[in-house]
């Protein structure tokens, strides 16, 4: 019932007015006010059609717009692992002007955009391009405006991305890649048949991450280099993590797979 209920995928508070953010996968950029209540849609549609995935967002509270994903023109969230194996790359990275109110789009032909995080010094947004395994920076601000590169190359499949207090980045892999999934993911064909065969969604997913995927987070410096790795290699306590988030000498730890959050004292 998600596509009628919604599915809330990122959270953002505005520090300077309380309100929150709401990317929802199906209801798109949404708001609501430090008292809660029901949620005011900003986003639903972009270029005259209805947004289908969006994903992840990020706040720059000075310039008042939020950066936030679209995974798919093609495909909603309940269908994710068809845009997975299928190749699709209509991924988009957009801006949207509180101000305005208008939405700018940054970025076109992205597999599988997820994650969406701001630099400290607000010169460069990454977004995480799940199905390429890989963090993508663009420039934003300064003499690199407009110029894109790779942040990142990754072990696996990365979900959310947050920065933490020092400019670090942390980024929570959904699974690690293996030699079946890079195989698959590496010929679209593959992927293709593998639609065509009458396989479940668990199934499926098997076959790409393996039955207990242990549970995998990485962070980044301000330049993309690895600074730490964190791995539940037997997948005891936590598997097929969404997003993790540091505070005051903590790792706030989220799953789309576990029933609960999880905690991890760094100090």
């Amino acid at each position: 019932m998600e596509h009628v209920c919604g599915r809330p995928l990122g959270l953002r508070f505005d520090q300077r007015t309380g309100d929150l953010y709401i990317a929802d996968a199906y209801f798109g950029l949404q708001v609501v006010g430090p008292a809660g209540g029901l949620a005011t849609q900003l986003v639903t549609e972009v270029e005259g059609q209805p947004l289908r995935f969006t994903n992840d967002m990020d706040i720059d509270e000075q310039e008042d717009v939020i950066y936030f994903t679209d995974t798919s023109t093609n495909f909603h969230r309940r269908e994710f692992m068809s845009s997975l194996l299928s190749g699709d790359k209509t991924g988009r990275l957009m801006k949207y002007d509180k101000s305005s109110k208008g939405v700018t789009i940054l970025l076109r032909g992205l597999a599988f955009a997820n994650g969406v995080a701001l630099s400290k010094d607000r010169s460069f947004v990454l977004v995480a391009e799940t199905t390429s395994c890989r963090i993508i920076r663009l420039w934003v601000q300064g003499p690199n405006a407009g110029q894109i590169d790779t942040f990142a190359e990754l072990p696996g499949f990365p979900d959310n991305i947050r920065r933490n207090s020092r400019g670090e980045f942390w980024v929570a892999l959904h699974a690690k890649r293996g030699i079946l999934a890079n195989w698959v993911l590496s010929n679209s064909w593959a992927g293709e048949k593998l639609l065509e065969v009458s396989l479940s969604f668990k199934q499926l997913h098997y076959l790409l991450v393996g039955k207990r995927a242990h549970a995998a987070a990485i962070k980044l410096s301000g330049e993309g280099e690895v600074l730490e790795v964190l791995e539940d290699s037997g997948g005891k306590s936590l598997r097929f993590l969404s997003e993790v988030e540091e505070k005051n000498g903590k790792l706030w730890i989220g799953s789309v797979i576990m029933p609960f959050i999880g905690i991890y004292n760094l100090y």
